[in-house]
């Protein structure tokens, strides 16, 4: 009587069809748009560590530490000459001495500080290829021989740590997500068999007239999805919301390691694959908890 005739009028009412007023959808709302915020930050680290990596692995500086200045300048000259001939330098560029005092400037109280301290001499090398240490044991090896108080140091090098705390929030923030499905699967199953227990009588009833269990759980996954569906939805968008307003606040940041670029819209496209997982894992979460339920049941 009842086999085969789950998806009619009178056999959908026997289960009442989720109404949204349970605390699933919100509860699934807040676990959706946590997932959105955590992965939107592993995607923009990611994307950033991978960016500035790549960059600065080509970067180099040559400090000139001479404390006359006439000397400072003139190694400066001699030695930005024998960069320029070098087959692993694309760029050699003399740092003016203003931008290395404003460089130095907030660390010092502001003000002028060259009268106080000698400054080095910067130049700043763009190279062919990453460095490592035989090119950077090359390029100090033509360098000294015509400015000998210089130092070459690779721009990766001070920045290493860095990048290896930004590395470690990708896999705090993948954490997290694997936490906020396991919460999610978790709030699917308390709600299924909290909807079992109150529906237990019907049950019963639809046993007796024929109807099969994987029938029953037809009903409550139907119910469940909706439920997954709205809590979805809505977290989708409430995430979305808050990362439009924090692009827009990274847009006036002047930093190479997070700005705009780096949380572009390409980038965060695999989040919209978050709700229908989500509402995926409701619907077979709720499929096995009944179906398991069920079989205890008889």
């Amino acid at each position: 009587m009842f086999r085969g005739r789950t998806q009619s009028a009178p056999n959908r009412q026997l289960m009442p069809e989720g109404r949204l007023s349970g605390p699933m959808p919100w509860v699934i709302a807040i676990m959706v748009f946590l997932t959105v915020l955590a992965a939107a930050a592993a995607l923009t680290l990611s994307s950033a560590t991978t960016s500035t990596g790549e960059q600065l692995s080509r970067e180099a500086t040559v400090q000139i530490l001479a404390p006359d200045p006439a000397v400072r300048d003139r190694e400066q000259r001699a030695a930005q000459r024998a960069l320029v001939q070098l087959p692993q330098i694309v760029r050699a560029d003399a740092v003016p001495p203003a931008d290395v005092e404003a460089l130095l400037a907030p660390w010092f109280g502001g003000g002028s500080i060259a009268e106080d301290i000698p400054l080095p001499a910067l130049i700043d090398l763009t190279l062919a290829r990453p460095v490592d240490d035989m090119m950077l044991a090359s390029i100090s090896a033509a360098v000294l021989d015509v400015a000998p108080s210089a130092r070459i140091d690779a721009d990766s090098a001070w920045l290493e740590p860095v990048l290896q705390a930004m590395q470690s929030l990708q896999w705090l923030a993948a954490a997290l997500i694997l936490l906020l499905a396991i919460a999610t699967a978790a709030t699917v199953v308390l709600a299924a068999r909290s909807a079992l227990g109150s529906h237990s009588a019907t049950i019963a009833i639809v046993h007796l007239l024929g109807g099969t269990d994987l029938q029953i759980s037809r009903l409550f996954q139907r119910r469940m999805a909706l439920d997954a569906t709205f809590g979805s939805v809505l977290g989708f968008l409430a995430g979305a919301a808050m990362l439009v307003g924090l692009s827009r606040q990274l847009a006036a940041l002047e930093t190479p390691l997070l700005n705009a670029s780096t949380f572009s819209p390409w980038l965060l496209a695999p989040l919209l694959g978050i709700p229908v997982i989500t509402v995926l894992l409701a619907m077979l979460m709720a499929r096995l908890t009944i179906l398991g339920a069920l079989r205890k049941m008889l």
